[in-house]
């Protein structure tokens, strides 16, 4: 596939604006609601930041692809480009070929409701996406029904040619058959029929084939690249899946924890990954020769809570190429105190109790102050199971360990969170690729 940007087809007109969207500092913040005992107490809501300052073009004509695990907030910015959420802060300016820049994150009512002629979305569920009671011909006609663009014969014709281009023909086998009647590749080819419908220039595809069965996955997703051809659409194609986004992208962006941290040509980051992330995502795609062993290394623990992330960079908790700059903190050490303790299930008790309650560390903090039984035990205790694995990457980014009352305070060295920078073709958002 071609990287140059350039639409190809009769849909629209090309050159207007090399980029057909631009995303400058996105953010999109829910507010968690607290309990009826947590507002009594004046207790600050907490916020979910599932995007959290994405910057980032949409060149026209081109496959972008959105690649991260659940949680990462690649669907949630899918959404803010159609207006479907809200923006918390930032802005997304469409530069429209035929109308002009149009600032998408500050429309409202009619004029966000105009904007579906220009900008569409597949959602991932053809299933539910399809009102079980209207017949096909009235699922993929409703959209010109709504901004009144055609009705009667007109409308019969246009829809005949959307599921035409589709490839549900003859035609006159699905006008009249209802979402039930089709199998789950024909109801997503019925999607994309209504998505299209419309004529628009940008199409938003949400996870299109992970429902459907791996027999017509690569069906649906050479419909949507011919259609690319043929109408002059550029794509957003939200996935967690590497191996579809190597066939189907022009540049793949790697989300994590509501952050861009690469972007770059699908081909450089498949041959040369730069983040830690992206090269655990591509360790993790399946080997399909059972007699091939491929080392996976997966990244340590869970996902973190998007509700608190870590502080620096927020996959350095679970990065097996951190180092002292990644951003340590307090709840670092509970979770080594605590995977220390799941090997040593014999010293638990004694040093439990030296150690004390490790609550306090739950606080995001560059200090974390431990220990009840004296500072000297404490200290003695904390070199013990920093010998058992002297290369664990949270101890480089250790200052200092200062006595504190009958306990220490560990000190650790502060960091941002690290902005994207330039690498080679990629640009990477990774304290191991300064300025």
């Amino acid at each position: 596939m071609s990287n140059d940007g350039s639409g190809q087809g009769g849909g629209h007109g090309a050159g207007r604006h090399e980029n057909v969207l631009d995303v400058d500092d996105l953010a999109v913040h829910f507010q968690l609601q607290g309990g009826a005992l947590s507002r009594l107490l004046g207790l600050q809501a907490r916020v979910v930041k599932a995007v959290d300052g994405v910057s980032v073009q949409l060149r026209r004509g081109e496959v972008l692809g959105l690649v991260g695990e659940s949680g990462s907030g690649k669907t949630t910015l899918g959404r803010a480009l159609l207006g479907l959420v809200p923006a918390s802060g930032g802005r997304i300016t469409y530069h429209s070929a035929s109308k002009g820049d149009r600032r998408v994150s500050e429309m409202r009512g009619a004029e966000l409701r105009q904007l579906r002629t220009d900008l569409q979305m597949v959602f991932q569920d053809p299933h539910a996406a399809l009102n079980p009671s209207m017949t096909i011909e009235e699922a993929v006609g409703h959209p010109l029904v709504i901004h009144k663009i055609a009705s009667g014969r007109a409308l019969r014709m246009q829809v005949a040619e959307a599921l035409e281009r589709v490839g549900l023909s003859p035609v006159e086998r699905f006008l009249s058959k209802y979402p039930s009647d089709l199998s789950g590749g024909q109801k997503q080819r019925a999607v994309i029929a209504r998505a299209i419908i419309l004529n628009p220039e940008v199409l938003v595809a949400d996870e299109p084939v992970s429902m459907l069965d791996m027999s017509v996955r690569a069906k649906i997703l050479q419909l949507m690249l011919d259609l690319k051809q043929e109408m002059g659409l550029t794509y957003v194609y939200i996935t967690h899946d590497l191996a579809s986004a190597k066939y189907f992208c022009d540049r793949i962006a790697i989300m994590y924890l509501g952050r861009i941290v690469e972007i770059g040509p699908t081909e450089e980051i498949f041959a040369n990954p730069r983040h830690p992330y992206t090269k655990a995502l591509l360790k993790a795609i399946p080997e399909p020769d059972p007699d091939r062993m491929v080392p996976r290394d997966l990244p340590r623990g869970e996902i973190p809570d998007a509700a608190e992330p870590p502080l620096g960079c927020s996959f350095h908790p679970r990065c097996s190429e951190a180092v002292a700059g990644c951003g340590w903190e307090s709840r670092d050490l509970r979770a080594l105190l605590e995977e220390h303790w799941t090997r040593k299930l014999e010293a638990y008790d004694d040093e439990k109790a030296l150690i004390g309650d490790l609550d306090g560390l739950d606080r995001p903090s560059t200090t974390a102050k431990v220990g009840k039984g004296g500072a000297g035990e404490v200290r003695a205790l904390l070199d013990r199971i920093r010998a058992e694995n002297p290369d664990e990457p949270l101890w480089s980014g250790v200052r200092g360990i200062e006595p504190a009352g009958n306990g220490v305070e560990v000190q650790f060295q502060p960091a941002d969170s690290p902005q994207l920078r330039r690498a080679g073709s990629v640009d990477v958002a990774c304290v191991l690729y300064p300025e």
